[in-house]
């Protein structure tokens, strides 16, 4: 399926980027909600049905500005990686080293460059607020405190986001509706009012069978760990295998009762999904680049 552009969204509303006239520079985080919501109705409607290869060549010629795919070097994320790296297409690669990664995800960030002949960029968390953290809590408080567990997802991870999608128009993620209650609403494309930018979904509607047997069919290289019954991979000390019938994501922070658990990354201050299809501030309300969640 070849989708046909119909030229780029200025999908933060201040024309940067555009070459047919200056950027806004006087209102820089102003958002109109009808700016917004366009990219959102007329990219899904574009590329519902399409391949993922297709899905992301069209987000490419859709929007305006730069694109960012956070890869955490999960099977999704090795997926929609291989596409990038093999159509040579001009969405940057980052990842967040948070310094508490397993070694087989060390050992697989290096295949992958290897095998792509690329260098991913990676974010680190501030020394400085690592070693506050862990002064008042210990080095490995988030066991005994929830508070302290998002406070640690937070410094190593929600902050380092922060910098690696600042300024840039949309940000592609290795998202799936079916890895959890929590994420059965991810929409293939959502605004994300908490950091001013499109969020994109390639994969929303793709199942963890369907992702794998892909990359087996295209010989792409995933984590040893999944073949160990970790499905979902994180840091290591927030990190187990599965047991039997548990569902994908059990095994992060796996001592926490809340079944809803994520890291803040793809959350809102609400601590809800981000989700929503345009903000609902009026147009002169800024809405701030790069919050955290």
């Amino acid at each position: 399926m070849v989708i046909e552009a119909e030229g780029p969204f200025d999908v933060r509303g201040d024309g940067a980027g555009d070459a047919a006239g200056p950027a806004r520079s006087d209102v820089p985080d102003a958002i109109d909600p009808v700016i917004a919501d366009l990219p959102q109705a007329a990219l899904i409607a574009r590329i519902t049905g399409a391949t993922i290869p297709d899905r992301l060549r069209a987000a490419c010629a859709a929007i305006e500005g730069r694109l960012v795919f956070t890869t955490s070097f999960g099977i999704e994320d090795q997926l929609i990686a291989h596409h990038i790296f093999t159509e040579k297409l001009p969405i940057e690669i980052v990842t967040l080293d948070t310094g508490r990664l397993f070694p087989s995800t060390y050992t697989l960030w290096q295949e992958t460059e290897e095998r792509y002949g690329v260098r991913i960029k990676s974010f680190h968390p501030d020394a400085a607020a690592v070693a506050a953290m862990v002064a008042d809590a210990g080095i490995n408080g988030f066991y005994y405190s929830k508070d302290a567990r998002i406070s640690c997802c937070n410094v190593r991870k929600v902050e380092p986001l922060g910098r690696a999608l600042a300024g840039a128009a949309a940000w592609v993620t290795g998202l799936r509706a079916d890895q959890s209650g929590q994420r059965a609403a991810v929409d293939l494309a959502a605004w994300d009012a908490e950091r001013g930018l499109l969020k994109l979904a390639p994969l929303y509607d793709w199942t963890r069978d369907r992702v794998a047997a892909e990359c087996a069919a295209l010989g792409v290289p995933v984590n040893a760990l999944h073949a160990k019954g970790f499905l979902s991979i994180g840091c290591e000390p927030c990190t187990r295998a599965l047991q039997p019938g548990e569902p994908e994501r059990a095994g992060r922070w796996w001592w926490e009762s809340d079944q809803a658990r994520e890291c803040g990354l793809h959350v809102g201050a609400d601590g809800r999904l981000v989700r929503s299809a345009a903000p609902a501030a009026s147009p002169s309300k800024a809405v701030p680049s790069g919050a955290a969640a």
